[in-house]
């Protein structure tokens, strides 16, 4: 007697085509999410190993997604996703901590732009310059991105230090509006330009690079998968570095750092999905996906946070602090300029990225050593 054609079927066409580990890893790290914050060493070694694997399953998802959309996407559905639940956690902190959390959000965002633009981007540029020597992308779009992102940076994190109707590093209501409707329409411009408007400027093909052309198509059911499970493992992502935080916080205390270096790390642990794309691409000679996932992620950082925790901030009558101190500030600036003066030439090597490692190298160290 044949066999039903479920038990000869290979096992991943019952996953739609994805991967079972793919499918497996993230229900299992979003289970491990219900057990709430580990208790002891050997936990939450064993729910760190986890959140690894959850990282890894939200990057294959994203490569397939990307296949399906194509870019620049495939991109923009990772940052977005990355952020709207980065941003969901960050207000469903401020709902819980209230006061104590006014200025969770500015060290979150301070900690991103370092991360995507001088960590990824570091990373990337030294990867893919040390494989490919040069890397070409396309400037308009990476220029345009920059000029957002230094436009947001500029009147959300620094702008508060300097005026007058609220004392301190504070915006008064009016304010706070005004620049959550400006970060939202910047942001909007940007995805706007990134997808219709000048969707060129955001691609730069290169005939002999490792990309997808000659993979089979995605059907779009396995692509609808994908993206379901990708949303779960980024969920997961979040959620179980959150329940480390206790752990990490022990971890920065026993080295005697501030703990300023708790939200570094897991805004690193958040973002760490978009850094291994980001990667993978750099290496396969694909660097305009690996710039625009940085500064796309950088600016829906700020696009969809701000406003997300402003309307909290307004509706519960919370202080939210967003001005910078000036070390920060300091740093800040000197990303943004020498990110206009590295990212100019439409070409990259391993000398921008030394540069921008050495700068995310410096903020780290003057997080710890203030």
């Amino acid at each position: 007697m044949t066999a039903p054609a479920a038990q000869t079927a290979p096992l991943s066409s019952r996953f739609f085509g994805l991967s079972p580990w793919s499918v497996f890893a993230p229900l299992v790290a979003f289970a491990a999410v219900l057990l709430g914050k580990p208790e002891g060493l050997g936990i939450a070694v064993v729910v760190g190993m986890l959140l690894c694997a959850a990282i890894l399953a939200a990057v294959y998802h994203a490569e397939i997604l990307a296949h399906y959309l194509g870019e620049p996407f495939g991109t923009l559905v990772l940052a977005l996703a990355v952020t709207i639940i980065e941003s969901s956690l960050i207000v469903s902190i401020m709902l819980s901590e209230g006061a104590q959390a006014q200025a969770l959000a500015r060290d979150t965002l301070m900690a991103a732009i370092m991360i995507t633009i001088n960590g990824i981007i570091g990373i990337c540029l030294l990867a893919g310059g040390r494989r490919h020597h040069e890397q070409r992308y396309t400037q308009s779009g990476v220029s345009a991105g920059l000029a957002m992102l230094a436009t947001l940076s500029v009147l959300t994190l620094i702008l508060p230090n300097y005026t007058i109707s609220a004392s301190g590093a504070f915006y008064n209501s009016q304010q706070l509006v005004f620049v959550a409707i400006i970060s939202l329409l910047i942001y909007a411009t940007f995805v706007v330009a990134q997808t219709i408007r000048h969707r060129d400027h955001f691609l730069h093909h290169i005939p002999d690079a490792d990309d997808y052309a000659h993979e089979a198509p995605v059907p779009r059911p396995k692509a609808i998968a994908a993206g379901v499970v990708m949303l779960v493992a980024l969920g997961a992502v979040v959620l179980l570095a959150k329940n480390l935080s206790p752990v990490i916080e022990v971890g920065v205390a026993a080295i005697g750092a501030p703990r300023a270096l708790v939200g570094i790390i897991i805004a690193a642990l958040v973002l760490a999905p978009e850094g291994f794309a980001a990667l993978r691409a750099a290496r396969a000679n694909r660097v305009q996906t690996s710039l625009n996932l940085a500064i796309g992620s950088a600016l829906a950082s700020i696009g969809l946070t701000i406003p997300a925790v402003a309307t909290v901030a307004l509706v519960l009558g919370l202080d939210l602090e967003l001005g910078l101190s000036m070390p920060s500030i300091v740093i800040l600036a000197l990303t943004l300029l020498v990110a206009t003066m590295t990212l100019n030439r439409g070409r990259t090597t391993v000398v921008q990225g030394v540069i921008h490692l050495t700068i995310f190298a410096t903020f780290l160290f003057i997080t710890i050593v203030p």
